[in-house]
């Protein structure tokens, strides 16, 4: 049975373009909780890639959770990795990137495939260290203390050339050493949380090291011409009191990093359009004759830069995305967003003159404060937009998140949240496609994001028992598991208490 299992990835490798090899007395097993085209889709985890391969005797192998996790279950094939299939216990290090809450749950697969005790009080010498970092250690990493035995906070292109240093230590001073250093919190001996780290300027930017047709993004080379934000909404971890607000790269430098064989190029950030620079990249590009994407596209940047929605069209793209957030202007100005009708239906208008085929907005619902006034304006405009372009909604629950404005928003429940939705796709049907994510495991994910290490240790009794939503909520509950109430909304307006209490930022 091994041989089926392993087949796909083999065919993964001979497709890739990029990957790295070498040998290094440090081996670290680089592990995605999700499968392989979401995991080689992360341009944080592909950076620490080629970082470890940068130091001086460490190399890296990749690991993600199986497409099939039942087939390798079966067939008691321990988890290997890419690049060797070897099985990743015997490497001295795991070192998972971990994007959002409900990848714990990929964690938990990832480590029983391996063979490894999933609760580090369980584990010893002998089994490998276990470290977790990525995009989730900007919010609330605490959940995952019972698990590893090693968090990384924050910007990770510098830290993880102090935990390959770090890796040639015996186990207790290599403890001792990273619980003194700022960017680790080890669960054993530090006292606190430390703040998220941020790397130096001159390691930016972010880029692939692997293109690979496999992926949610086939074959396209990633790039981050900023970092950070420079806006101030409410909701988001990535807001401008975040590590120092944007850092930008020039399209210059940016240039330089895309391979000349890369024809599809893809623009990573927080704020993308709001570059200074960034028409005057994207232009260069598509006059390269290469595809073009942006992943942040801001309505008010494309209204002040029209030039820029042109050339997207040119390089290619047939669906212009960008967000509402609210369903109202009273609503995206509580969450200090701004984004307005008018903008909205001038975007529309673009996107009609460019040829786009669709126009996707993305949407929260739940937001505190909302009636149905403001989804009934929602559905006005979307009358409006739908005349001038296609329209669509990718339509998800609210889920406030540690260290933003809005962190302790409760979550609206889960009956309410679907008949809002039911209420849109009636207003909206023949006029714009509804497209939700599930209320249900919304709710799960607000909870981790809220929890501590009670919510992490409910996570695992709700894996144990088949990881279904009423696992989840009876593992919440038999723990007595309650999100925090440390802000309050009133009214429909945000009452926005001092930050100070929770030490990440």
């Amino acid at each position: 049975m091994r041989w089926p299992l392993l087949e796909p990835v083999r065919t993964r490798l001979a497709d890739e373009q990029g990957a790295l090899r070498k040998q290094a007395a440090t081996r670290i097993a680089l592990c995605y909780p999700s499968p392989y085209h979401v995991g080689m889709s992360s341009l944080g985890f592909q950076t620490i890639y080629r970082e470890i391969h940068a130091h001086d005797d460490a190399a890296a192998e990749r690991a993600f959770l199986p497409d099939d996790l039942q087939a390798w279950r079966e067939a008691r094939v321990p988890l290997c990795t890419y690049e060797s299939q070897q099985p990743v216990a015997g490497f001295s290090c795991l070192a998972f990137s971990v994007s959002y809450e409900l990848e714990i749950a990929g964690l938990f697969d990832m480590l029983d495939l391996a063979g490894i005790p999933i609760l580090r009080e369980e584990r010893d010498e002998r089994h490998p260290l276990i470290v977790c970092g990525g995009p989730l250690t900007f919010s609330n990493p605490v959940p995952l203390a019972p698990f590893a035995d090693v968090i990384v906070l924050g910007e990770a292109e510098e830290l993880i050339h102090t935990l390959c240093d770090a890796l040639t230590l015996p186990r207790h001073e290599l403890r001792t050493q990273l619980s003194r250093r700022p960017g680790f919190y080890v669960p054993e001996l530090s006292g606190s949380w430390p703040g998220v780290v941020k790397a130096e300027d001159d390691r930016l930017p972010a880029r692939s090291q692997i293109l690979t047709p496999h992926t949610e993004l086939r074959s396209m080379f990633l790039i981050e011409p900023e970092r950070g934000c420079s806006r101030g909404c409410t909701y988001c971890v990535m807001r401008r009191t975040t590590n120092g607000g944007m850092r930008t790269v020039d399209p210059e430098r940016v240039l330089d990093l895309v391979p000349e064989g890369a024809r599809r190029v893809g623009l990573v950030g927080a704020a993308v359009t709001d570059h200074p620079r960034v028409v005057e990249l994207v232009r260069k590009l598509v006059d390269d004759g290469r595809e073009v994407g942006i992943s942040s596209l801001r309505a008010d940047r494309l209204c002040a830069r029209p030039e820029l929605v042109a050339l997207l069209a040119q390089s290619g793209a047939r669906t212009l995305t960008t967000a509402a957030d609210g369903a109202s202007e009273r609503l995206r100005k509580a969450l200090d967003r701004r984004t307005t009708a008018d903008q909205l239906l001038h975007v529309a208008g673009l996107a009609r003159q460019g040829g786009f085929q669709r126009l996707k907005l993305y949407l929260m619902v739940g937001l505190p404060g909302e009636e149905d006034r403001d989804l009934e304006e929602l559905a006005e405009l979307a009358a409006e937009i739908s005349r001038l372009v296609p329209l669509s909604f990718g339509c998800a629950p609210f889920v406030a998140k540690r260290n933003t404005p809005m962190d302790g928003a409760p979550f609206v429940p889960i009956d309410e949240v679907e008949r809002r939705v039911a209420y849109l796709r009636a207003r909206l049907r023949g006029r714009a496609e509804v497209r939700p994510t599930s209320p249900r495991w919304a709710w799960v994910e607000y909870m981790l994001a809220q929890g501590a290490e009670d919510a992490g240790l409910a996570a695992l009794e709700a894996w144990r028992a088949g990881g279904t939503f009423a696992a989840w909520k009876r593992a919440f509950r038999d723990r007595g598991v309650r999100p925090s109430r440390g802000r309050r909304v009133q009214d429909g307006r945000l009452r926005l208490p001092s930050l100070a209490a929770w030490p990440t930022i």
